[in-house]
Protein backbone atom coordinates (compact mmCIF):
# COMPACT_ATOMS: atom_id res chain seq x y z
CA UNK A 1 0.00 0.00 0.00
CA UNK A 2 2.01 3.52 -1.11
CA UNK A 3 1.40 5.71 2.06
CA UNK A 4 1.35 9.74 1.31
CA UNK A 5 1.24 12.65 3.50
CA UNK A 6 -0.79 15.96 2.65
CA UNK A 7 1.08 19.53 3.37
CA UNK A 8 -1.41 21.89 5.01
CA UNK A 9 -4.30 21.33 7.57
CA UNK A 10 -7.08 23.29 6.08
CA UNK A 11 -10.21 23.04 4.08
CA UNK A 12 -8.34 21.70 1.14
CA UNK A 13 -6.42 19.35 3.12
CA UNK A 14 -9.09 18.42 4.70
CA UNK A 15 -11.03 18.10 1.60
CA UNK A 16 -8.69 15.53 -0.08
CA UNK A 17 -7.98 13.38 2.79
CA UNK A 18 -11.54 12.50 1.99
CA UNK A 19 -10.40 11.88 -1.40
CA UNK A 20 -7.93 9.50 -0.41
CA UNK A 21 -9.91 7.90 2.41
CA UNK A 22 -12.69 7.67 -0.40
CA UNK A 23 -10.58 5.97 -3.18
CA UNK A 24 -8.88 3.60 -0.57
CA UNK A 25 -5.60 1.94 -1.40
CA UNK A 26 -3.50 4.31 0.05
CA UNK A 27 -2.06 4.66 3.47
CA UNK A 28 -2.49 8.30 4.73
CA UNK A 29 0.20 9.06 7.03
CA UNK A 30 -1.28 12.50 7.94
CA UNK A 31 -0.93 16.06 7.49
CA UNK A 32 2.20 18.58 8.10
CA UNK A 33 1.21 22.00 9.08
CA UNK A 34 3.70 24.66 10.37
CA UNK A 35 0.99 26.02 13.05
CA UNK A 36 2.80 24.51 16.39
CA UNK A 37 -1.08 24.60 17.72
CA UNK A 38 -2.30 21.71 15.29
CA UNK A 39 0.85 19.18 16.49
CA UNK A 40 0.14 16.37 17.91
CA UNK A 41 -3.59 16.75 17.37
CA UNK A 42 -6.54 15.04 14.57
CA UNK A 43 -8.19 16.96 12.34
CA UNK A 44 -11.10 14.76 10.96
CA UNK A 45 -9.79 11.74 12.45
CA UNK A 46 -6.35 12.25 10.72
CA UNK A 47 -3.50 13.31 13.03
CA UNK A 48 -1.34 16.66 12.30
CA UNK A 49 2.37 15.03 12.33
CA UNK A 50 4.07 18.03 12.80
CA UNK A 51 5.45 20.81 10.39
CA UNK A 52 5.70 20.69 6.77
CA UNK A 53 9.64 20.61 6.41
CA UNK A 54 8.72 17.32 8.33
CA UNK A 55 8.55 15.39 4.80
CA UNK A 56 11.87 15.22 4.46
CA UNK A 57 12.08 12.84 7.76
CA UNK A 58 9.44 10.55 5.55
CA UNK A 59 11.56 9.60 2.10
CA UNK A 60 8.81 6.58 1.58
CA UNK A 61 6.02 8.52 1.53
CA UNK A 62 4.41 10.36 -1.38
CA UNK A 63 3.45 13.93 -0.75
CA UNK A 64 1.11 16.67 -2.17
CA UNK A 65 0.90 20.29 -1.28
CA UNK A 66 -2.69 21.38 -0.20
CA UNK A 67 -2.63 24.65 0.78
CA UNK A 68 -3.70 28.55 -0.59
CA UNK A 69 -6.90 30.46 -0.50
CA UNK A 70 -8.02 33.27 -2.86
CA UNK A 71 -5.86 35.98 -0.61
CA UNK A 72 -2.74 33.99 -1.31
CA UNK A 73 -3.29 32.04 -4.09
CA UNK A 74 0.59 31.42 -4.69
CA UNK A 75 1.06 30.27 -1.58
CA UNK A 76 1.26 26.60 -3.61
CA UNK A 77 4.39 27.16 -5.73
CA UNK A 78 5.87 28.97 -2.83
CA UNK A 79 5.78 25.64 -0.74
CA UNK A 80 6.55 23.31 -4.37
CA UNK A 81 9.95 25.85 -4.00
CA UNK A 82 10.62 25.56 -0.29
CA UNK A 83 10.24 21.81 -0.13
CA UNK A 84 12.76 21.23 -3.44
CA UNK A 85 11.04 17.49 -3.92
CA UNK A 86 11.32 15.54 -7.10
CA UNK A 87 8.56 15.45 -9.27
CA UNK A 88 8.26 11.65 -8.75
CA UNK A 89 7.53 12.62 -4.97
CA UNK A 90 4.18 14.04 -5.55
CA UNK A 91 1.07 11.92 -5.98
CA UNK A 92 -1.75 12.84 -7.83
CA UNK A 93 -5.30 12.48 -5.90
CA UNK A 94 -8.49 11.85 -7.98
CA UNK A 95 -11.56 11.46 -6.25
CA UNK A 96 -13.43 7.87 -7.24
CA UNK A 97 -16.54 10.76 -8.16
CA UNK A 98 -14.65 12.39 -10.91
CA UNK A 99 -14.77 11.49 -14.27
CA UNK A 100 -11.57 11.57 -16.16
CA UNK A 101 -11.58 10.29 -19.62
CA UNK A 102 -8.79 8.38 -20.60
CA UNK A 103 -7.87 11.07 -23.35
CA UNK A 104 -6.67 13.74 -20.23
CA UNK A 105 -3.70 14.05 -18.59
CA UNK A 106 -3.48 14.83 -15.04
CA UNK A 107 -0.01 16.03 -13.24
CA UNK A 108 2.33 15.42 -10.31
CA UNK A 109 0.58 16.86 -7.05
CA UNK A 110 -2.64 18.05 -8.78
CA UNK A 111 -6.27 17.03 -7.04
CA UNK A 112 -9.40 16.88 -8.69
CA UNK A 113 -12.01 16.49 -6.02
CA UNK A 114 -15.51 15.08 -6.29
CA UNK A 115 -17.93 15.47 -9.23
CA UNK A 116 -15.19 17.01 -11.61
CA UNK A 117 -15.67 16.02 -14.98
CA UNK A 118 -12.37 16.03 -17.56
CA UNK A 119 -14.18 15.45 -20.63
CA UNK A 120 -11.70 15.05 -23.67
CA UNK A 121 -8.02 15.30 -24.54
CA UNK A 122 -7.73 17.82 -21.67
CA UNK A 123 -4.69 18.70 -19.93
CA UNK A 124 -4.11 19.08 -16.56
CA UNK A 125 -0.51 20.22 -14.74
CA UNK A 126 1.19 19.32 -11.53
CA UNK A 127 -0.30 20.80 -8.65
CA UNK A 128 -3.36 22.20 -10.01
CA UNK A 129 -6.38 22.52 -7.08
CA UNK A 130 -9.57 21.22 -9.08
CA UNK A 131 -12.74 21.54 -6.24
CA UNK A 132 -16.13 19.78 -6.94
CA UNK A 133 -18.45 20.14 -9.55
CA UNK A 134 -15.56 21.60 -11.57
CA UNK A 135 -16.17 21.00 -16.00
CA UNK A 136 -12.85 21.01 -17.93
CA UNK A 137 -14.32 20.19 -21.97
CA UNK A 138 -12.42 19.15 -24.95
CA UNK A 139 -8.88 20.16 -25.24
CA UNK A 140 -8.90 22.70 -22.31
CA UNK A 141 -5.39 23.14 -20.90
CA UNK A 142 -4.75 24.11 -17.34
CA UNK A 143 -1.26 25.07 -16.39
CA UNK A 144 0.20 24.63 -13.54
CA UNK A 145 -0.93 26.00 -9.71
CA UNK A 146 -3.80 26.89 -11.04
CA UNK A 147 -6.81 26.68 -8.99
CA UNK A 148 -10.53 25.51 -10.38
CA UNK A 149 -13.41 26.56 -7.41
CA UNK A 150 -16.38 24.54 -6.99
CA UNK A 151 -18.67 24.73 -9.43
CA UNK A 152 -16.10 26.43 -12.56
CA UNK A 153 -17.58 25.73 -16.09
CA UNK A 154 -14.65 25.68 -18.77
CA UNK A 155 -15.44 25.72 -22.50
CA UNK A 156 -13.37 23.59 -25.05
CA UNK A 157 -9.82 25.02 -25.89
CA UNK A 158 -9.47 26.91 -23.23
CA UNK A 159 -6.11 27.91 -21.66
CA UNK A 160 -6.14 28.79 -17.44
CA UNK A 161 -2.03 29.65 -17.22
CA UNK A 162 0.29 29.19 -14.78
CA UNK A 163 -1.54 29.95 -11.40
CA UNK A 164 -4.48 31.65 -12.46
CA UNK A 165 -7.38 31.13 -9.75
CA UNK A 166 -10.72 30.82 -11.19
CA UNK A 167 -13.48 31.11 -8.49
CA UNK A 168 -16.32 29.59 -7.40
CA UNK A 169 -19.33 29.09 -10.21
CA UNK A 170 -17.31 31.24 -12.54
CA UNK A 171 -17.76 30.51 -16.34
CA UNK A 172 -15.07 30.84 -18.96
CA UNK A 173 -15.77 30.79 -22.79
CA UNK A 174 -14.15 28.79 -25.15
CA UNK A 175 -11.28 29.36 -26.87
CA UNK A 176 -9.75 32.57 -24.46
CA UNK A 177 -7.33 32.62 -22.02
CA UNK A 178 -6.61 33.34 -18.26
CA UNK A 179 -3.03 35.03 -17.93
CA UNK A 180 -0.66 33.61 -15.20
CA UNK A 181 -1.28 34.33 -11.82
CA UNK A 182 -5.11 36.14 -12.27
CA UNK A 183 -7.69 35.66 -10.25
CA UNK A 184 -11.45 35.78 -11.95
CA UNK A 185 -14.36 36.15 -9.16
CA UNK A 186 -16.44 33.81 -8.53
CA UNK A 187 -19.75 33.96 -10.35
CA UNK A 188 -17.62 35.96 -13.32
CA UNK A 189 -18.42 35.47 -16.84
CA UNK A 190 -15.09 35.84 -18.76
CA UNK A 191 -15.69 35.82 -22.49
CA UNK A 192 -12.58 37.43 -23.97
CA UNK A 193 -8.60 36.73 -22.94
CA UNK A 194 -7.14 38.12 -19.59
CA UNK A 195 -4.05 39.32 -19.30
CA UNK A 196 -1.17 37.86 -16.15
CA UNK A 197 -1.44 39.07 -13.37
CA UNK A 198 -5.08 40.93 -12.68
CA UNK A 199 -8.03 40.52 -10.91
CA UNK A 200 -11.07 40.50 -13.53
CA UNK A 201 -14.97 40.29 -11.76
CA UNK A 202 -18.69 40.27 -13.18
CA UNK A 203 -20.98 39.46 -15.72
CA UNK A 204 -19.22 39.65 -18.80
CA UNK A 205 -16.18 40.21 -16.47
CA UNK A 206 -13.76 43.38 -16.58
CA UNK A 207 -10.91 44.28 -14.95
CA UNK A 208 -11.13 45.26 -11.54
CA UNK A 209 -7.66 45.78 -10.55
CA UNK A 210 -3.92 44.57 -10.61
CA UNK A 211 -3.76 41.00 -8.61
CA UNK A 212 -2.57 41.07 -5.07
CA UNK A 213 1.30 41.12 -4.28
CA UNK A 214 1.75 37.43 -3.68
CA UNK A 215 1.03 36.71 -7.34
CA UNK A 216 2.30 39.65 -8.83
CA UNK A 217 5.73 38.16 -7.36
CA UNK A 218 5.18 35.01 -8.87
CA UNK A 219 4.50 36.84 -11.91
CA UNK A 220 7.72 38.81 -11.74
CA UNK A 221 9.89 35.85 -10.74
CA UNK A 222 8.92 33.59 -13.82
CA UNK A 223 9.22 36.85 -15.89
CA UNK A 224 12.73 37.12 -14.98
CA UNK A 225 13.84 33.46 -15.63
CA UNK A 226 13.90 32.88 -11.63
CA UNK A 227 13.28 29.72 -10.37
CA UNK A 228 9.93 28.50 -11.33
CA UNK A 229 9.65 24.68 -9.97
Amino acid sequence: MNALVIVGAGGFARETAQAVRDAGGTELLGHLDDNPALHGTTVDGVPVLGGRDLVHDLPGARVVVCVGNPRDYAARARLVRRLGLPADRYATVIHPAAAVSSTCEVGPGSVLLAHCALTAAVHVGAHVAVMPHVVLTHDDVVEDYATLASGVRVGGGARLERGAYVGSGALVREGTTVGAWSLIGMGSAVLGDVPPGEVWVGSPARRLRAADAPARDELATRTMGGPVT
